[in-house]
């Protein structure tokens, strides 16, 4: 098998039912059977390459949980309706009342709030700390542990986990090592770096389009087919289920991944280093001043780059909030949440991506109301874009 998670995707071949370069759709939510004892094999998880219901497994979809495996390395994968439900569905298969997890401190809000707000309903307890502090990760470990979860680039502050020295440390005390790497399709391969799980959310750099909604879990077999067990697995009871049709799209669109990854990636690093000869507090990994930068260069596959995600802190939230208005105007690109489009997205992560997590503990983290947040576009002329940056920044007043 080739070594590099593009290559993977490229070599996967799949025909449609008439020969057609594309795999055909299967539009259909049950499947009919020849033998009852077929349908009670495929009931009890007994016969592979069959399908019983669509919220089971639809042959749509698990083409691109195949793909999806190709590129983790792993064994398997799930497709699921969303970012947020593979990660609930992951962490419900994990954990039961009376167990703790251990989380990153800087995580997307709507993870922070399952974590903070909704799992503590069910007896399930999170510790937040400092990722990248491993005296602070081991601080928190007790018998009640079962998880330690992070993103891999975080959000917003992209700060980078050491995924292999955090995998040692789980396996010391049997924990489950859980990464969201949204941020870093292709960048990084947290399972061929230690991880047992890793989450996405394909609505953003996978897909690509900003036209969907959609996540994705992989990991072992036996632990995808845990998730899909008809009487205790979270994906078969809490039905997050993909629509096949736009599993087809997302399968599509990710044949293109590798070239849009390497230039969101070149885009980032030029705004990046320019912001930052213009005075501006910077967070991008690509950058030497990076606490982690060293680290990242160790941890990345070759070719793509740092990734398209950066954020400026323009100390302000009222000149934050003019600046994107103006960013706008400019055709920088779109006042958005969201990331991975073809044109720049930006919002301001306090009171929008992060705006789930309080105030108080924003400051803590050292998440000002100034961040702006990038997500760094596709363009073909990227210092254009820069001068329109440039130029908003002039008149609103941060440079």
């Amino acid at each position: 098998m080739n070594e590099n998670p593009a290559d993977r995707i490229q070599d996967y071949l799949v025909f449609g039912e008439f020969g057609g370069v594309n795999p055909s759709i299967e539009d259909s939510s049950t499947f009919t059977f020849l033998s009852a004892e077929r349908m009670k094999e495929v009931f009890q998880g007994r016969a592979e390459g069959c399908y019983l219901y669509s919220r089971h497994i639809n042959p749509t979809d698990e083409y691109l949980a195949r793909v999806m495996a190709l590129m983790e390395a792993s064994e398997c994968a799930q497709i699921t309706a969303s970012g947020m439900s593979a990660i609930s569905c992951v962490l419900l298969q994990l954990c039961n009342s009376g167990d703790e997890i251990i989380s990153s401190r800087t995580i997307y809000g709507g993870t922070y709030a399952l974590l903070k707000n909704f799992l503590p309903k069910l007896g399930i307890t999170t510790h937040f700390v400092d990722i990248t502090n491993l005296a602070e990760v081991m601080a928190k470990i007790n018998s009640k542990t079962k998880v330690i979860y992070f993103e891999s680039i975080s959000n917003p502050l992209l700060e980078v986990a050491d995924i292999p020295t955090l995998s040692k440390l789980a396996n010391q005390y049997n924990l489950k090592i859980v990464v969201d790497n949204t941020f870093s399709p292709l960048m990084l391969s947290p399972i061929k770096l230690g991880a047992d799980v890793v989450v996405y959310s394909l609505t953003k750099f996978v897909n690509g389009s900003s036209d969907c909604i959609a996540g994705s879990i992989c990991s072992t077999r036996d632990f995808i087919s845990s998730m899909r067990d008809v009487g205790s697995g979270a994906c078969m009871l809490l039905g997050p289920v993909m629509d096949p049709m736009r599993a087809a799209s997302i399968f599509k669109n990710m044949r293109t991944l590798h070239v849009r990854m390497v230039q969101h990636s070149k885009n980032a690093l030029y705004l990046a280093e320019n912001f930052t000869n213009l005075g501006i507090r910077v967070f991008y990994p690509g950058l030497p001043s990076h606490p982690q930068h060293e680290l990242i260069k160790s941890l990345l596959n070759s070719d793509y780059g740092f990734g398209g995600m950066l954020t400026i802190d323009v100390k302000d939230e009222e000149i934050a909030n003019n600046l994107m208005v103006k960013m706008q105007e400019e055709l920088v690109g779109y006042f958005a949440v969201s990331l991975g489009f073809y044109k720049t997205l930006f919002s301001s992560p306090g009171t929008s991506t992060s705006s789930e997590i309080p105030k108080e503990e924003q400051e803590r983290i050292g998440l000002s109301p100034g961040l702006v947040r990038f997500s760094v576009g596709i363009d073909h002329d990227i210092e254009r874009t820069f001068e329109r940056i440039k130029k908003s920044m002039k008149e609103v007043g941060v440079i």
